[in-house]
């Protein structure tokens, strides 16, 4: 099989495992894809992917950040690896600033991404930056007039740490 064929192949495979939830096995069909191609930012990221499934979030992390390298416009990249600084629970102090760093990135990469919009204003409500939070969900909300979980936050917000009427 040729190369570029074969490299293909195996991230496929890797991915249609992703996708049934079978991610040892994914990991297994990307490390392989990896050993023919080192440099194909796509299989970083799936396989960052199937850690991140797995709670293996260091290796998540290194594959993330090794997938931007090759790419630096990999907006899930960068979302996802915010995630992951802002929903572990085995750091006691992670680094917020991190998070919201990537967040940035992926939001000049694309405005309208909702997932990162919330994010950034979770990001910046745990950092105390309760305006920026809201400022963040207004965007949100703008897109998306029915975000529930954003109309919530807001309004915790506000009322909880801006202590506004509403």
């Amino acid at each position: 099989m040729e190369e570029k064929i074969q490299y293909k192949y195996y991230l496929d495979e890797g991915i249609a495992l992703i996708n049934e939830g079978k991610f040892e096995e994914a990991i297994e069909k990307i490390n392989k894809s990896i050993e023919i191609k080192r440099d194909f930012e796509i299989s970083y990221f799936y396989r960052a992917v199937a850690y991140q499934y797995l709670e293996r979030w260091d290796e998540a992390m290194l594959d993330y950040t090794e997938a931007i390298k090759l790419n630096d416009k990999m907006t899930d990249a960068y979302y996802n690896r915010a995630r992951i600084i802002l929903t572990r629970k085995d750091i006691k102090n992670p680094k917020i600033e991190n998070a919201i760093s990537d967040l940035e990135i992926a939001l000049k990469l694309d405005s309208k991404f909702i997932d990162a919009l919330y994010a950034m204003a979770a990001a910046k409500k745990k950092v105390g930056e309760y305006e920026d939070a809201i400022k963040y969900l207004d965007e949100l909300i703008e897109i998306e007039p029915d975000a529930i979980n954003a109309k919530a936050l807001k309004k915790l917000i506000l009322t909880k740490y801006l202590k506004k009427e509403i």
